[in-house]
């Protein structure tokens, strides 16, 4: 099969699915010694062991531009192209994180905007660490909701260039997408009582309040009135502080996200001077 697609393989957005990487980094995966040593005439069944061998993420490194394994396999996937299922059982397979990040890339590569949402969102409860190899050959720390954010809201991740999906609020309009629900709504629906319940208590501490006003002084009822606003206070100040985080977070998240952005930018520019200048020095050449 060399370096072809397979023969039954369908066009990924009207195009060869291996023509998702970039030519020079293509070029680069089939001259490496990974791609002809590891995955020489691998299968999808073979695939899922490579899979879980891995130990890091990440897209190309050094000044020579070696492919990361983790990139070679995404392009190996390409070119034998798996079924769906196989795909799925890798995004929902929690014991290899490493797994879960292959097959969320290659989804986001080859899915479409719902498969996408519908399939990497729920992947945002996944706090693990991942180690991601950069461009200057150095590890760093990535959570598994960081690498799902960024595959789901940059145009540029392990320096391949994603396919452009619809906005999500856009799919919600049309009816095509269920609205998002965060962890977070869970927990506080969890916490706060439900509307019959405060009715309820409402009208017992309303019957308890009137029989104590009977009874005591004026002065005695506004004590106990106190004392009884006190646990509704303590309610209202863990809901503050919940919406706090809450806000805190997705400020970070924001910020996270323009960082990402900006430095994809600033390696984007870097990349097509270089490719731009070694092109120039080529033509010198002959």
């Amino acid at each position: 099969m060399a370096n072809r697609t397979v023969k039954d393989a369908k066009n990924v957005h009207g195009t060869n699915p291996q023509y998702l990487v970039e030519k020079i980094i293509r070029s680069r995966i089939y001259d490496s010694k990974y791609w002809k040593e590891q995955c020489f005439a691998l299968t999808a069944e073979l695939l899922v062991d490579k899979a879980m061998e891995l130990r890091f993420i990440g897209g190309v490194y050094g000044g020579n531009i070696k492919p990361t394994p983790f990139l070679c396999l995404i392009l190996k996937m390409l070119q034998i192209q798996p079924e769906k299922d196989i795909i799925v059982e890798f995004i929902k397979n929690e014991e290899f994180k490493y797994v879960r990040a292959l097959g969320a890339f290659y989804l986001r590569l080859t899915g479409t905007a719902i498969d996408c949402y519908k399939y990497l969102e729920p992947l945002y409860n996944d706090n693990r660490k991942l180690r991601r190899q950069n461009r200057s050959s150095n590890f760093e720390i990535v959570h598994v909701d960081e690498f799902i954010d960024e595959l789901l809201r940059s145009d540029r991740v392990c320096d391949i260039i994603l396919p452009r999906i619809q906005k999500r609020h856009i799919l919600e309009e049309n009816n095509e997408l269920e609205p998002k629900v965060s962890a977070l709504d869970d927990d506080l629906d969890e916490e706060l009582p439900s509307d019959e319940e405060a009715q309820e208590k409402g009208t017992v501490e309303r019957k308890t309040k009137t029989e104590r006003i009977k009874r005591r002084s004026r002065s005695r009822s506004h004590s106990v009135e106190r004392k009884e606003r006190r646990p509704e206070r303590k309610r209202d100040e863990k809901w503050d502080r919940r919406e706090r985080e809450m806000r805190e977070r997705e400020r970070d998240r924001r910020v996270r996200h323009d960082r990402m952005e900006d430095r994809d930018r600033d390696r984007r520019r870097d990349y097509y001077k270089e490719r731009d200048t070694r092109d120039t020095r080529d033509r010198r050449r002959y």
